[in-house]
């Protein structure tokens, strides 16, 4: 069975599109390149002098380079204490689209019950 993690960004007035990463992990680097820097400074330009960076803990988002990124973007970050869940928006959103997938996981698989006749969520 293949793995593949979802990254993406919200905020009040939008989101950005799913990053997929099919291929390896999600290592502080790769973060800073593929999702970070790409996002970061569209949402700082679209919410101005206030904007506050808000992400969970996820072992990319702590490391070092991550964190020496965002100073030098000089990008204010909200601190979440660890096993926060429930007060972290980004884990209550992940949760939602977690339901929403297994859902139509389900329904999919009574419409088409061999694996290799439907693909994606439509």
């Amino acid at each position: 069975m293949h793995s593949i993690m979802l990254w993406a960004g919200i905020m009040i007035s939008g989101r950005t599109r799913l990053h997929v990463v099919a291929n390896g992990t999600m290592s502080g680097q790769r973060y800073i390149d593929e999702v970070l820097l790409p996002h970061i400074r569209l949402f700082r330009g679209a919410v101005g002098d206030k904007f506050v960076f808000m992400f969970d803990n996820a072992t990319c988002h702590r490391t070092l380079a991550v964190q020496d990124c965002l100073d030098r973007e000089g990008i204010q970050r909200l601190v979440w204490p660890a096993r926060s869940r429930d007060l972290n928006l980004v884990e209550n959103v992940w949760d939602a689209l977690g339901r929403s997938f297994r859902s139509k996981l389900s329904s999919d698989k009574q419409e088409h019950p061999h694996p290799c006749t439907h693909r994606g969520m439509g």
